[in-house]
């Protein structure tokens, strides 16, 4: 450790022991502008050998302890480190260089499972239910969920699970060494978006190295540290994964990508079913997502696709509904284009004869066809009432308009059969 990392941090050790109660606040907020403050603090922890580690400890504890949240969150950054020291230390069976640190991760858990009046938390979590929408999932996207009597027994009712109350812990054993550990991940996953850059590769770098310590995946990785098997369990790998997801979506994209693939390589060996749930499933989501790789001082989130609240079902999609529409449509069609014929019967319409024979259209509808000594003749002379069948074949349906056609022209040939009978008969008394 270099002598000007050391003058820092025992200046740091000793401007905190002065200050009265009411500049706690301002001392927290100005803690950020120390830039070789935080480096510094890191050598010393990763040193388990330094002078300074104790006294490092003890003003880290002394800082959560204060109740200010800045003050805590600044200690709460250490923690990845903090949980990599004490894990290496307890591989390599060598617990005498760990006792600080042993110490000030049982102290703040031990703070942390108690309010402020000293009884002991417990901690709810409400999970999601597929029935109401969330920034995960729209249920209107799912499909369809079938009606069953245990489904309907279910339907708006919240399912709330509980973890406490939590026992003190005095020191670390075999036993509960990872159920400390999991909890105070659970504390540092909370303040994550307080957390600096410098902590999340911390985390990313504690994750790769206690799942592939001592496995062939180490070789691959290129790690020369410790090479001996940690024992990890499924809540504490869900726990990791949880930061590195973060991680991955705030900057952090390689670290976090080898860190979450380690991680899963390891719960394929453990066969843990939780933990391959949880990264298989972020794997999923972020597979082909742009994630933010250069930005790691902008605004901290995570990266979610968000259902549109509107249907997805689009306007022109074939269903019953708009084929009977389609019907309705072409009836009315159908309807408007005989009125509009019916309502052109005084206007001379020109009609293409298919025979050859030439003609012309009479405003009553008959055709005149020319005679063979000149004269021109219409239809009705020819073939009498039965030529008329064939007149308009779309009159009826016009409604009365075309019965009152058909009546008139009725009338119009029984006068002029009269007439030619008529004719007929001077013409053979003559």
């Amino acid at each position: 450790m270099l002598a000007m990392d050391q003058g820092v941090v025992e200046e740091w050790l000793s401007e905190f022991k002065t200050l009265p109660d009411s500049a706690v606040s301002s001392y927290a907020a100005s803690l950020k502008d120390k830039g070789c403050l935080v480096p510094a603090l890191y050598k010393v922890i990763r040193e388990n050998y330094s002078d300074l580690l104790e006294p490092v400890c003890h003003q880290l504890f002394e800082f959560y302890r204060s109740g200010e949240p800045q003050l805590q969150r600044f200690t709460l950054q250490f923690l990845p480190e903090l949980l990599w020291s004490l894990l290496s230390v307890s591989a390599a069976r060598d617990p005498h260089t760990s006792g600080c640190i042993e110490a000030l991760l049982l102290g703040i858990y031990n703070l942390e499972i108690v309010d402020k009046d000293g009884q002991s938390k417990v901690l709810s979590f409400t999970v999601p239910s597929l029935s109401k929408p969330s920034v995960y999932h729209e249920p209107s996207a799912i499909g369809s969920i079938a009606l069953t009597e245990g489904a309907l027994a279910n339907h708006g009712l919240s399912r709330v699970v509980y973890s406490g109350p939590h026992l003190q812990r005095e020191t670390f054993t075999a036993q509960n060494r990872f159920e400390v550990l999991t909890f105070l991940l659970l504390c540092y996953n909370a303040a994550l978006s307080y957390m600096t850059s410098t902590s999340l590769q911390s985390l990313c770098q504690l994750s790769s190295r206690v799942c592939i310590c001592g496995y062939p995946r180490q070789q691959m990785r290129r790690y020369k540290g410790i090479s001996t098997r940690l024992t990890v369990t499924s809540e504490f790998l869900v726990q990791l994964i949880t930061g590195i997801h973060y991680a991955l979506c705030n900057g952090e994209v390689e670290l976090g990508s080898k860190a979450l693939d380690d991680v899963l390589y390891r719960a394929q060996l453990e066969l843990f079913p939780e933990a391959l749930l949880v990264g298989n499933a972020i794997k999923s989501s972020l597979h082909g997502a742009a994630l933010k790789s250069n930005n790691k001082e902008g605004a901290r989130s995570i990266q979610v696709e968000i259902t549109p609240t509107s249907s997805r079902i689009s306007r022109n999609a074939v269903t019953s509904l708009s084929i009977r529409g389609h019907r309705w449509k072409r009836h009315e069609s159908q309807e408007v284009s005989v009125d509009s014929e019916a309502a052109l019967g005084g206007v001379a319409i020109p009609e293409i004869s298919v025979t050859g024979v030439s003609g012309e259209r009479m405003p009553n509808g008959d055709s005149l066809r020319p005679r063979p000594d000149g004269r021109i003749q219409p239809d009705g002379d020819t073939l009498g009432a039965a030529s008329e069948v064939s007149l308009d074949l779309r009159g009826h349906d016009s409604g009365s308009r075309g019965q009152e056609v058909r009546r008139q022209k009725s009338v119009r040939r029984m006068v002029e059969n009269e007439g030619s009978g008529s004719a007929s008969t001077g013409r053979s008394q003559y």
